[in-house]
């Protein structure tokens, strides 16, 4: 047995982690969503994609920044292809440089895709343009003050400290929210949905 922290989904079997020890407090939160059953997840993704094309159709949204998902994040492209199918504009982020904000790639759902030097899935033909008016932001974990806890590269923060300052759907599981300081150059996110509450 070693010390690493387990953070499982059931809060009360949550071990107490340091708020300020964010680089453990990652560490166990993907594990815990990494160790979510197969099944667990794929109902919460249709529930979350569900309540995703909801949302869009009461804020009229005509294009959304999406993702890739990574490390066992929701997946919600069935939902990319009906936003897509009824006529939104979807894009994708790209890294193009490090410490620097995020850039912003056309997208249609079923294009080729190729792998970025991080790993990351961007079309294989980039079609660059200003950021989205509204961009989903995928949270390892987040807090009750609408901060979001990523893998802590900072591309999001720096996104978000742009202006025009799009607006922010962070998408995450309900049981991976948790406590923790924001940090200097933390932005609150404007919503974070979940399989269950909008917060």
């Amino acid at each position: 047995m070693n010390s690493d922290p387990r953070i499982t989904c059931d809060p009360a079997a949550r071990p107490p982690i340091a708020p300020h020890d964010k680089a453990r407090l990652r560490k166990a939160l993907l594990a815990a969503r990494r160790a979510l059953p197969v099944a667990t997840r794929a109902g919460w993704d249709a529930a979350i994609a569900q309540r995703l094309l909801d949302w869009c159709a009461q804020e009229n949204i005509g294009e959304l920044g999406v993702y890739w998902p990574l490390h066992g994040e929701p997946d919600l492209h069935p939902a990319y292809a009906q936003l897509a199918a009824h006529g939104v504009k979807l894009c994708l982020p790209v890294v193009l440089a490090k410490h620097a904000p995020l850039a912003f790639s056309a997208w249609t759902p079923g294009e080729a895709m190729l792998k970025d030097g991080m790993g990351v899935a961007v079309p294989a033909q980039l079609r660059l343009g200003p950021a989205p008016a509204t961009v989903l932001v995928p949270c390892l974990g987040f807090n009750g003050e609408r901060f979001r806890l990523g893998y802590g590269g900072g591309y999001y923060d720096r996104t978000l400290a742009t202006t025009p300052r799009p607006r922010t759907l962070g998408i995450a599981y309900a049981c991976l929210a948790t406590s923790f300081p924001d940090g200097e150059y933390d932005i609150a996110l404007d919503h974070i949905m979940t399989e269950g509450d909008l917060l």
